[in-house]
């Protein structure tokens, strides 16, 4: 039985294929679902812990069934998705002896969403969809969560590409998918092609572990290949926050956690109607707090904070992408709106200074991306590139400083046709290695902060200029050993670099004085 999660900064989904009905399900799990309205059975993405020290917590609904999540407690957790894989800027709490990281809270979260999959005895294949703008030290943590509880076979999937494949469009379409939920915008150009003429068995993107093996299906696969992406953290977590600081700059409300819930309650209500208000009274601490908001001043607070020129950025980056390949936007067939952020009328009439009305649906906005993520247990295979640059560090003598010198770039296919070529020379006399330090090279225009104010867990944008790297090996590799030893001033060795179909970076190194091969198809990281 294969079962599907989308974790999201806000909510979660579980989706599982119905072999009888041939058709996905969103499935509700016990004390952790709520469904509200004509909404799906949801998983609020939260945690509060109860003893650190033995992994004690609750998890989802039962959260907020409890009321855990209306006080200032270090031990309730939400959008703890959004810091798993960054650098937190001050101090994380401390609990029970032991300092909380977020990605232990995410496992914790995972482990009871998991752990209820694996009471069906027919479970045995699980699809994770990940943000398209996700470093590879998040996708790895996601694979470790799976290792600890044995989970058979993982499979990942980015976000929008799973969303695509969920409104089950025809073949041959272009489409655009803009995905925005509670702490990510991602949009992505996927274009969904016909069937191969090979009789050849599909290969299913497997990841136990780094094997891949071949789908059990005998159906010849719809191919979805991505065209163009581009992702930032922003999200509906985001605009929550800035509601809660226009009411403590007009009415001096106080901003806790019950505060936030009541200002994410009016953002939903200005999805459905043009005012809003919301009321509470604490009969036991007589706190009263009454506020109104209409959509006017929600859209003038979105412009205060620059939220329409960052989806302009987003826009503008995947369409020139797209541009390259010779498609404008007239040759976009469909538009697809998934999330939560994505069902404010703002960011619908924003959608729509780009394309007609009627490109654009927006019926399926949470489960499309869990259910299409099932997609690729049935017969599909994906065209995916890389999403980010990587690249070798190098000591700049100019700026007396290390520097980063990309060496495959963002967009590339993989596995690739031809290698890099990278001539290289000793650096100090007598050298008796070169070493290797490899990164994963994000936007050069700036970066995301990631930080506690207070108890908040806050995002923010930076334009450094300088560019956002995550080291893949933690200490330099030494890729060749020199006999005789190296000296500056002449070229040492030539060093080919490639992605095969597994994603790992591999190399071939040749000593140019001995003309000798020192490694040969090496795998030095797996971009996986």
């Amino acid at each position: 039985m294969v079962y599907a999660i989308d974790f999201g900064t806000s909510n979660t989904v579980i989706a599982r294929w119905n072999a009888a009905t041939q058709q996905p399900e969103t499935l509700a799990l016990i004390d952790l679902s709520f469904r509200l309205g004509k909404n799906p059975p949801l998983i609020p993405s939260l945690v509060y812990v109860e003893d650190a020290a033995s992994g004690k917590v609750l998890a989802g609904q039962t959260v907020r069934d409890r009321g855990l999540d209306l006080s200032s407690d270090p031990r309730f957790f939400r959008n703890f998705k959004r810091g798993i894989g960054a650098e937190i800027q001050g101090f994380l709490p401390e609990l029970d002896g032991q300092t909380v990281a977020l990605e232990q809270t995410g496992q914790w979260f995972l482990t009871q969403v998991i752990q209820q999959l694996q009471r069906d005895p027919n479970f045995n294949s699980l699809v994770f969809t990940v943000p398209v703008d996700s470093f590879e030290a998040y996708r790895n943590w996601l694979s470790g969560v799976c290792q600890s509880l044995q989970v058979e076979q993982v499979r990942m999937l980015d976000e929008p590409t799973a969303a695509a494949l969920g409104y089950g469009l025809a073949a041959g379409e272009t489409l655009l998918v803009i995905d925005f939920g509670g702490g990510t915008l991602d949009l992505s150009l996927v274009q969904l092609q016909g069937d191969r003429q090979s009789q050849s068995k599909p290969l299913g993107f497997i990841l136990k572990w780094g094997q891949k093996t071949l789908t059990e299906s005998g159906q010849r696969p719809k191919i979805a290949r991505v065209l163009a992406k581009a992702g930032q953290n922003l999200g509906g977590s985001d605009i929550d926050n800035w509601l809660v600081d226009y009411f403590a700059t007009t009415q001096g409300l106080a901003v806790t956690p019950l505060t936030l819930r009541l200002a994410e309650r009016l953002k939903v209500q200005l999805s459905e109607q043009t005012e809003a208000a919301e009321a509470y009274f604490n009969d036991e601490t007589f706190e009263s707090y009454e506020l109104q908001l209409d959509r006017d001043r929600f859209t003038t607070i979105l412009q205060e904070h620059q939220f329409f020129e960052r989806l302009d950025e987003s826009m503008t980056q995947v369409l020139r992408q797209a541009r390259r390949q010779g498609l404008e936007v007239s040759d976009i067939n469909a538009v697809l709106l998934v999330g939560g952020t994505a069902q404010i009328p703002a960011v619908q009439d924003w959608v729509k200074q780009y394309f007609e009305p009627e490109k654009i649906r927006s019926e399926r906005p949470f489960e499309a991306i869990a259910q299409g993520a099932l997609q690729i247990s049935q017969g599909i295979d994906l065209k995916d590139f890389l999403y980010h640059s990587y690249g070798i560090r190098y000591w700049d003598r100019r700026n007396n400083r290390h520097s980063w010198h990309p060496l495959i770039k963002e967009g590339q296919p993989y596995p690739m046709p031809d290698p890099v070529e990278l001539v290289l020379g000793a650096s100090t006399d007598n050298q008796p290695s070169i070493e290797l330090v490899i990164g994963e090279l994000g936007a050069e225009v700036g970066g995301t902060e990631v930080f506690f104010e207070g108890d908040r867990l806050v995002t923010r944008s930076l334009s450094s200029g300088k560019t956002q790297v995550q080291p893949l090996n933690d200490q330099a590799s030494t890729i060749a050993k020199l006999t005789p030893p190296g000296s500056p001033g002449s070229d040492r060795i030539k060093v080919l670099f490639w992605l095969d179909g597994d994603r790992f970076l591999r190399i071939t190194v040749e000593d140019l004085f001995t003309a000798e091969t020192l490694l040969e198809n090496r795998a030095v990281v797996q971009l996986s």
